[in-house]
């Protein structure tokens, strides 16, 4: 078990280097356009930001990122002390993931507020753009890490289900075959030998 534990975190850590390279790259793919700071995963909006705006967006980010840090590291400290191992391993590895994206974008943060004080806009939705991805998967990991421990994520609100059927539909039952039993005797051999 400890080898498939060692294999499952390797296999976790090129996900998230493919995953932080994916959204990199279409981060800096010509002709997309950037996204902006509330934006739901999947999502992509035009940025209306100025360069000073984005990096009080970023700001936001990197406060909101951190939060979601400790959060996780405080559910870490309770699984550790309950002795879960399952829950602990989680944990660990989302938090592990988290500290990397946190630490890129803390290195897209500065880059940002450089290009903000130089006045170059390109470069500042560049940065802020990249930083919308890591912030998104900080996000996703958060989820993962309540999934972890067991919590639900949900949406706030009432569900409902409607169901139309279509009038056009036969209204014999497909499932219902008739009592005739057919025997069909096999067919004779044509080169058998006797």
């Amino acid at each position: 078990m400890r080898r498939n534990q060692i294999f499952g975190y390797s296999a976790t850590a090129l996900l998230l280097l493919a995953f932080v390279g994916q959204g990199v790259a279409s981060a800096q793919a010509p002709g997309e356009a950037p996204v902006q700071g509330d934006v739901e995963p999947g999502q992509a909006k035009q940025v209306n930001l100025s360069a000073a705006e984005q990096a009080q967006a970023a700001d936001g980010y990197m406060t909101n990122m951190e939060t979601t840090r400790d959060s996780i590291r405080r559910e870490l400290e309770d699984a550790r002390q309950q002795r879960d191992v399952v829950k602990t391993l989680c944990l660990n590895d989302k938090l592990n993931q988290l500290d990397v994206a946190i630490r890129s974008a803390g290195e897209r943060k500065r880059g940002l507020d450089l290009a903000a004080s130089r006045g170059d806009a390109d470069l500042a939705s560049h940065e802020f753009t990249i930083l919308s991805v890591l912030f998104e998967r900080a996000q996703q990991l958060d989820a993962e890490a309540k999934q972890c421990v067991g919590k639900e994520v949900g949406f706030v609100g009432e569900s409902s289900t409607t169901v139309n059927i279509d009038p056009n539909l036969p209204f014999d039952d497909p499932t219902d075959l008739p009592d005739t039993v057919v025997i069909a005797q096999p067919p004779n051999c044509s080169s058998c030998v006797r």
